[in-house]
């Protein structure tokens, strides 16, 4: 596809990020200190799980699904490491293998298989947590909630500017068969 005809598609992204900003400030759900170009920020991540994950609508629920893995996980650790926290460090490692372990079964099921998502969810709410220190379910729930949003428009961004570029190409490329006509009636013209 010649520079001229592809640059429509990069026009088209940046038209989706600089949307995503301007929604930013509408994101009005949990606590202040994590709204608005924060959570931009999840939905950015979210965006590029939707291409990890293969652009398709089975990896976008694996994504959600992993998020919100993520985000339980994270809680188990949390209420794991103050269990063990008069061990110090330790008790945050002891919490983190413990967890980590039935995080990588999920390997091993369809459904919780996109680890990546797992691990991205987790680290997000840990991220979030460190800003609004959540100590009670209340407060794990005003952080997840944003964040399980964020995702989900992240991805809703993905799904679009895959559906974009899939309709965009089909509309200025020729078909595989066209092109080979093509290719064959201009070596017959020449020779």
């Amino acid at each position: 596809m010649p520079f001229s005809k592809f640059i429509v598609f990069p026009i088209f992204v940046a038209l989706q990020a600089a949307i995503m900003m301007l929604i930013a400030p509408f994101f009005k759900v949990g606590p202040e200190t994590i709204g608005g170009v924060l959570l931009t920020w999840v939905a950015f991540q979210a965006w590029a799980m939707y291409f990890l994950g293969g652009c398709t609508i089975k990896a976008a629920g694996k994504t959600v699904v992993g998020y919100a893995g993520g985000i339980i996980a994270s809680v188990a650790i949390f209420e794991l490491m103050g269990v063990f926290g008069k061990m110090g460090v330790w008790g945050g490692a002891l919490a983190v293998f413990i967890v980590v372990i039935p995080v990588m079964c999920a390997e091993r099921v369809a459904i919780l298989n996109f680890i990546p998502a797992w691990f991205l969810g987790a680290g997000v709410f840990f991220a979030l947590a460190a800003m609004h220190g959540p100590s009670t379910i209340g407060g794990y729930i005003e952080i997840a909630v944003p964040e399980m949003i964020a995702c989900v428009v992240g991805l809703v961004f993905g799904y679009c500017t895959v559906t974009f570029r899939t309709w965009y190409e089909k509309m200025v490329m020729p078909s595989v068969k066209e092109a080979g006509e093509e290719t064959v009636e201009k070596v017959e013209q020449s020779a």
